[in-house]
């Protein structure tokens, strides 16, 4: 029976490792990978205090804040009593105007490996009137659909707006056959990559771009597609451009790793990973952006008519959990993928002692053999590109600008 997480007395003293945390906890080599939510808000910024009351107030009601990592056994451990000083800090960016101080801050900052629950909670202090509120975790331990509904229980003034769970489906024929072609395929020769192959430093830079979420809706239906098929969309053209002004030739159609929440209703605030991948090629070989946007539809379109995200989720269960987290590795390395292309939608926005935040970026480091990591995050009427890189791709701050500029063009007549 699936253990019950919403009531603080019922938790379960231990709970088994899922195989996404296993996979996780193979690819990283038992190093902590960082996860990080943050909140921007204007005005005058919270005192430490507050905000440690408030996660002291919430803590021991949200289930998913309870449990440490036992690497050595692959499972999670309840832990009964909280230290919440020892979560909450705070920290000073006077010259952090654009957010990306802030952010490699979070990604560079070491990660509690002791025997205390894997998260923490920053106040940031930014500019004059500037602010920002991070959740931060482990990935070995939660999703990105995990921390946002942690960081909306244990951060904001109202827990609903957030998003729908996703509900189990029956996957098709053709959703499982794509899903085990996808794992056999997994198992042959590295996929070439060229503007995503080569060398690591270990060190990662972040760099974000926000756009109004409005604009991307408009996009979206000019093109019968989703606010996710033009954010990929303009994503492989952005890869186009960099690449041909680096070498002056086409990209080869980018394999990335698409993300899936499999999170079910009464799941919401549970430890662990619960997601799937699904392997997606980015038309960065095509000239225009339109045409990108009309191949990008009809991939993720097939991904949701064969329930690809049900047919992953039945595989991966059906295995042994060492089997499956082997097949996960594969699934998610820098020679199968040049790296995962994330689409988290927060909702409404974040309320934090009476002060709405104006936007919000959920991102990870990298891990793997992957030297880059971009995200979409939707907040109220703000969407939020971050793109975190090793800093061997010395150039790739330029993709959030030529991000914003294949927008421009897909808004064209």
């Amino acid at each position: 029976m699936r253990p019950d997480f919403g009531t603080d007395g019922r938790l379960p003293s231990a709970l088994s490792m899922g195989t996404a945390d296993v996979a996780f906890h193979l690819a990283t080599g038992g190093n902590p990978v960082p996860l990080a939510f943050t909140f921007g808000f204007e005005g005058r910024a919270p005192t430490l205090d507050s905000v440690r009351a408030r996660v002291a107030e919430r803590v021991h009601h949200v289930p998913a804040l309870r449990y440490r990592i036992a690497r050595d056994r692959r499972k999670f451990r309840r832990v009964d009593r909280i230290a919440v000083d020892r979560h909450v800090h705070e920290a000073w960016l006077p010259e952090d105007t654009d957010g990306s101080a802030t952010s490699r801050l979070m990604l560079s900052r070491p990660m509690s490996t002791d025997d205390r629950p894997p998260w923490d909670v920053w106040l940031v202090h930014g500019p004059a009137d500037r602010h920002t509120l991070v959740y931060r975790t482990d990935h070995t331990f939660q999703d990105g659909m995990g921390a946002a509904y942690t960081t909306r229980a244990l951060l904001g003034d109202h827990p609903e707006g957030g998003p729908a769970p996703q509900r189990p489906a029956r996957p098709t024929a053709h959703g499982l056959a794509d899903a085990l072609g996808e794992v056999m395929a997994a198992f042959r020769a590295p996929t070439p990559k060229p503007a995503f192959d080569g060398d690591f430093t270990g060190r990662v830079d972040v760099c974000h771009a926000d756009t109004p979420l409005a604009r991307l809706r408009a996009i979206a239906r000019a093109h019968g597609g989703t606010v996710t098929d033009v954010y990929l969309a303009a994503l492989s053209h952005a890869v186009r451009t960099w690449y041909l002004k680096d070498t002056g030739s086409a990209h080869p159609p980018l394999p990335v790793s698409i993300p899936m929440s499999v999170r079910a209703p009464g799941e919401e605030y549970a430890p662990g990973n619960r997601m799937v991948t699904a392997r997606l090629l980015l038309p960065c070989d095509e000239e225009s952006p339109q045409r990108a946007l009309a191949r990008v539809v009809a991939g993720t379109g097939r991904l949701r008519e064969s329930r690809r995200r049900d047919a992953m989720r039945l595989l991966l269960s059906a295995s042994p959990r060492a089997l499956g987290a082997t097949v996960g590795t594969r699934l998610v390395r820098g020679a199968f993928v040049a790296g995962p292309v994330s689409s988290v939608n927060f909702g409404t926005a974040l309320v934090h002692q009476g002060v709405a935040a104006r936007r919000s970026a959920v991102f990870a480091g990298v891990a793997s053999g992957i030297r880059c990591v971009t995200t979409l995050t939707s907040q109220h009427d703000t969407a939020c590109l971050t793109v975190v890189h090793d800093e061997a791709l010395a150039t790739a701050d330029e993709l959030p600008d030529l991000w914003l500029a294949a927008l421009l063009e897909l808004e064209r007549p």
